[in-house]
């Protein structure tokens, strides 16, 4: 064994995080003593300090056990009335709002009164071990699901309240508590089990010495297969080799009586040959009864409650279906029921058992035999469907005499025949292959008394005749077979394509949803078609309260909200047709993500009645992508918030490095000046404190632009900037901004075009000076010291631009499209380093505000850059004349 498969096989072993640890004292009847015995281990914890609480004890009225009970803390019983009488159960909610490290549970297979969250104890028992409370349990043999048939084979009592045995393969320990049935039967009669007239008729019913033995073997054998998976896990910590892998176990039914008995017998094979079981079921196509598709739901429901894997397929050979899924997972053993041997597999003797031995080569098979008086429902139509079916194909058949009748003096013999072939087809297309059958028998008998001599009569003169009808009637049945199981083949498409059809089109929708109110909006869409429901889709928030996101905008009942409560914390459907509060009338489902339920959706059949299962599977298939997509659009939003948050971060970063470099700056000039002046006062010339005076002026000047750019991206940003538009000359702004700049640009040699004819701008003025300015006093600030900058206007029919041209260093072209973003300074090119980076940010924000956009190209004599402002033209004024 490997160090990897040695980890697992540990890991698999820890506990896991925040989940308790089940007990159960397994018993082969009432009054072996489980109770007694969890009690006397609970004794035994609470004297070592253990916080422990009984939630449910029944003592029976038996005074050892209600000694053994006496000291321990209990938990009490909730109350409540329910059709008049009073009831009490375990207060779930009680134990939960105080939880104790020990919770003693007694009767697991218990089922709940009408009105629990549960329908089952062993529910119960399950949020408590989610909940992190360790569980003491009890409870008897003949309650495990797998066992329930052969208890009853054994008994003859129909056991109804059942456990499903996987509860029982995740208990953490199992204690046997055994007693022999003669000293149970001693107890019985001592009245220590029941009261004395309780006790004779038990013993007369159930509990005999035969049917004690019987169930003491069966709990022997339950808590022996337990030994030996314990006794495999212990070796392979060990690093030991486990026993091999022997296959898996596959289990065909179809819908009859005996699926159920079926899969609890595939369910025990598959427990003592520690294998892991599939129940299969191959549909066919043909049409079903009600009774039948219930016996098919009721078997697969009760595989998965054993922990089975269901599986259906569809296809045309049963048996070459199942070799073929056999082969496909790797199983060693095929188990089926035996069929019912209809005539014609009597006489072809090639029943599903002999074709499974015939294919399955190499495989185990068995083949389980039942009882004479489990007949299986017809799994074909309903009693009143087949009468019309089988009508169809008498009045077929007569109607096909009557167009024969009156076509026979115009066509051969042959060719008549060709009419009743026709019926048949017509009849096996609309119905199957047992009327279309009835309705070749009818022709073949219409054919030879109508129209083959002697006619009127069914003997048959010539020997050609002979041949004749017998080829009639072989084509007949073989047309209406082929006919017949086109017809099932082409019923099972329509239902895979309408299924496949509904996943692609919510699919193609859900690939347009870029968020999650988009999803929701698909999702109603997708089940708002079905006329017969109402959809509604919850949200839980951090605070607690439920949103309707969409769908039904109505008010839950409690009922409605403690289901959708339950379904929300354990993430498992909840509510109608289930076995947790389905006293609503909303079937809740949660669309889950990795973190848990992403979205509630719920269901309510108009009619108030359980949605059928082909529907609930449906709906289960489309919640997986929209829980997906539902996982994606939260995913985007996440990363987005985290974009954003980095991006504020940086921005940031940037504006506290920005702010204290570059405002420091002029500070520190100014600073200087005015320390000067203050120093040495009058012994400064007039013309150098003149020039001091000038140059803190300036740094005053350009501290103010820092601090407007600064006010004007906040505004931009939080959607401050109103435009005050008016037509304006932009003669008028260019010659504003030059104005502006006076002192900046003096080194300069500025070159000018501005055309005497431009039309009108209708802008607001005052931003696009300052984008003006902010695009001039960049180029200023890196063009050499008596080196060109020009400034250009020029317009079309569209649009009139601003280009502000410089001998500068120049914008390297892959940094062209990110010095507009806000704090960035390149290393090299026109704002190498200097400034906030802020001016042609806003210049950016200022002119897109009003329609425009910013574009960069290459400076004069292939030096430099030139940006150009692009603002669109507007229909112009007519001007009055004076």
């Amino acid at each position: 064994m490997s160090d990897a498969q040695r980890a697992d096989a540990l890991l698999a072993e820890m506990p896991q995080g925040g989940r308790g640890r089940l007990k159960v004292f397994l018993g082969a009847a009432p009054g072996v003593g489980k109770t007694y015995a969890m009690l006397q281990a609970a004794q035994a914890q609470l004297r070592q300090g253990v916080d422990l609480r009984a939630a449910v004890v029944e003592t029976h009225g038996r005074a050892e056990t209600e000694a053994m009970l006496a000291g321990l803390p209990q938990q009490p019983l909730r109350r409540f009335d329910y059709r008049g009488m009073q009831l009490t159960e375990m207060d779930l909610d009680g134990i939960l709002a105080r939880p104790p490290r020990l919770a003693l549970v007694d009767e697991l297979a218990h089922t709940n009164a009408p009105g629990s969250r549960h329908a089952k104890r062993w529910q119960d028992v399950q949020e408590l071990l989610d909940a992190g409370i360790d569980v003491y349990t009890t409870v008897n043999v003949q309650h495990l699901e797998a066992l329930n048939d052969q208890v009853h084979d054994i008994t003859g009592v129909q056991v109804r309240e059942t456990l499903p045995d996987w509860v029982l393969q995740e208990a953490d320990e199992i204690l046997l508590v055994d007693l022999p049935p003669r000293e149970l039967l001693e107890r019985l009669r001592e009245g220590k089990v029941y009261v004395p007239e309780q006790a004779r008729a038990a013993i007369d019913a159930f509990f005999s010495q035969t049917n004690l033995t019987a169930l003491r073997e069966l709990a022997m054998q339950t808590a022996a297969a337990r030994v030996d998976a314990d006794l495999n896990r212990r070796y392979r910590q060990r690093g030991l080799e486990a026993p091999a892998v022997r296959g898996r176990l596959l289990l065909g039914i179809d819908g009859d009586h005996q699926a159920e008995r079926l899969v609890r017998h595939a369910s025990r094979v598959a427990e003592r040959r520690h294998l892991p079981w599939s129940v299969v079921h191959v549909d066919t196509g043909g049409v079903r009864s009600e009774e039948s598709r219930a016996c098919l739901q009721a078997a697969q429901q009760l595989a998965e409650r054993l922990g089975g894997e269901v599986v259906t397929l569809r296809a045309e050979s049963v048996a070459k279906a199942l070799v073929q899924h056999a082969n496909e997972r790797r199983a060693s053993l095929l188990l089926v029921g035996r069929s019912r041997q209809r005539l014609r597999r009597r006489l072809l003797g090639r029943g599903l058992a002999e074709r499974l031995l015939h294919l399955g080569e190499g495989l185990e098979i068995s083949v389980l035999d039942t009882e004479a008086d489990r007949r299986p429902p017809s799994p074909r139509a309903s009693d009143s469907a087949r009468l019309v079916d089988y009508g169809l194909a008498v009045l077929a058949a007569i109607t096909a005499s009557a167009l024969a009748w009156l076509v026979s003096h115009s066509l051969e013999l042959p060719n008549i025949s060709l009419v009743f072939l026709a019926a048949v087809l017509l009849v096996a297309v609309r119905s199957s292959l047992g009327p279309a059958l009835l309705c070749a028998g009818l022709s073949f008998l219409a054919y030879d008394f109508l129209f083959i001599p002697p006619t009127f009569s069914l003997t048959i003169a010539r020997q050609e005749d002979v041949l004749t009808l017998l080829f009639f009637l072989l084509m007949a049945g073989l047309t209406g077979n082929l006919a017949s199981r086109q017809r099932r083949q082409l019923d099972a498409l329509r239902e895979t394509q309408s299924e496949t059809t509904a996943l692609l089109d919510l699919s193609r929708k859900l690939t347009a949803a870029t968020d999650r109110q988009a999803v929701l909006n698909v999702a109603i869409q997708q089940f708002g078609a079905w006329t017969d429901v109402e959809v509604c889709l919850l949200s839980r928030g951090r605070d607690g309260i439920w949103k309707v996101e969409a769908g039904v905008q109505r008010l839950l009942a409690d009922q409605e909200r403690a289901a959708a409560e339950w379904s929300w914390q354990h993430d498992q459907p909840a509510g109608l047709g289930t076995d947790t509060l389905p006293g609503g009338r909303w079937w809740w489902l949660p669309l889950s993500g990795e973190e848990g339920p992403l979205v509630l959706l719920g269901i309510s059949p108009r009619d108030e009645a359980p949605l059928p299962a082909g529907r609930r599977r449906l709906i289960a298939a489309l919640g997986q992508p929209l829980a997906q997509a539902l996982a994606r659009a939260q995913l985007a939003e996440d990363l987005e918030a985290a974009r954003l948050h980095g991006e504020t971060e940086q921005l940031r970063s940037a504006l506290l490095a920005s702010v204290s470099h570059d405002l420091r700056t002029p500070l520190t000039a100014m600073r200087g000046s005015i320390d000067s002046l203050l120093a040495l006062g009058e012994a400064i010339p007039m013309a150098d404190r003149r020039e001091l005076l000038e140059g803190t002026r300036d740094e005053a000047e350009r501290l103010d632009r820092y601090i407007q750019n600064l006010l004007d991206m906040t505004r931009l940003g939080h959607g401050g900037l109103k435009l005050a538009r008016d037509w304006v000359a932009p003669v008028d702004i260019v010659a504003s901004a030059l104005q502006r700049l006076r002192p900046v640009l003096a080194p300069l040699q500025v070159e000018t075009r501005v055309p005497e004819q431009l039309p009108l701008l209708y802008v607001h003025a005052a931003l696009i000076e300052q984008a003006l300015v902010n695009v001039l006093e960049n180029a200023a600030r890196f063009s050499p010291s008596q080196g060109r900058l020009r400034v250009a206007v020029e317009a079309d029919e569209t649009e009139l631009r601003f280009s502000v041209s410089d001998q500068g260093p120049g914008i390297p072209p892959e940094e062209r499209d990110r010095i507009f973003d806000m704090f960035y300074t390149a290393a090299r090119g026109d704002r190498g380093g200097q400034g906030t980076g802020l001016g042609l940010a806003i210049c950016q924000g200022m002119v897109g505000a009003h329609g425009g956009r910013v574009t960069v190209s290459d400076g004069l004599d292939s030096r430099g850059a030139t940006l150009t402002l692009h603002l669109p033209l507007h229909p112009q004024p007519q001007l009055e004349e004076e």
